[in-house]
């Protein structure tokens, strides 16, 4: 079953909240009822954008500033919005992106401490008002979800900026979260994952976004 509109939703969450287990789960879920949907990822979903990816996670790039970080973020989303994003949603496809624009709004614009001005300035080239209709922000704190996971990936750069700093990250989250209410819907992680993908769902359906 297709939804002949297209949609699109951003999937959000800090380190090991658990999103990555719920998006396979959507994504099975999606495959079974016979809806067309297409899945990506940022930074990365196109070869350039990948390329991106792989230069921002490099553990070894300590001395990145954070308004590279920002730009190469910008640059990795415009790429992924012109060459798949907006071709999916013109097919009428489901969107599903794992991580979007809020990701920097919480990690650059809160957690680097640059400004929410500074980093939507940023993007207002690389998005042209391509927004999603629908966020799920994976509601746990990180230090719940490092204890989960069993602590920070060593071979990634953001994971290893340390616990206070994915505590402001999560606060982002919390205020865009009261900033754009109408688009970001919080999910109770710490629940099981069935428990987790039960709300998914319940929640695509309320929006309807599927059906």
């Amino acid at each position: 079953m297709v939804n002949k509109k297209g949609a699109f939703v951003s999937l959000e969450g800090c380190e090991g909240s658990g999103k990555s287990t719920q998006i396979s789960l959507l994504k099975d879920y999606l495959n079974e009822k016979g809806t067309e949907f297409f899945f990506t990822r940022e930074p990365g979903g196109t070869e350039i954008s990948e390329d991106i990816r792989r230069i921002i996670l490099n553990g070894a790039y300590t001395e990145m500033t954070d308004e590279t970080e920002a730009l190469l973020y910008a640059a990795a989303r415009a790429q992924l919005i012109r060459e798949k994003i907006l071709p999916a949603r013109k097919e009428g496809k489901i969107v599903l992106c794992d991580r979007y624009i809020d990701s920097s709004f919480a990690y650059q614009a809160f957690a680097r401490g640059l400004g929410l001005d500074f980093v939507q300035s940023v993007n207002v080239v690389a998005m042209r008002d391509c927004i999603p209709d629908l966020t799920l922000f994976f509601d746990i704190s990180p230090d719940e979800a490092f204890a989960r996971k069993g602590g920070a990936d060593k071979g990634d750069r953001l994971e290893q900026s340390g616990i206070d700093f994915h505590r402001r990250v999560y606060e982002g989250y919390l205020r865009l979260a009261v900033l754009y209410p109408e688009r970001i819907v919080k999910i109770d992680a710490r629940k099981t994952p069935e428990e987790v993908f039960r709300s998914v769902v319940n929640t695509l359906k309320d929006k309807k976004i599927i059906v």
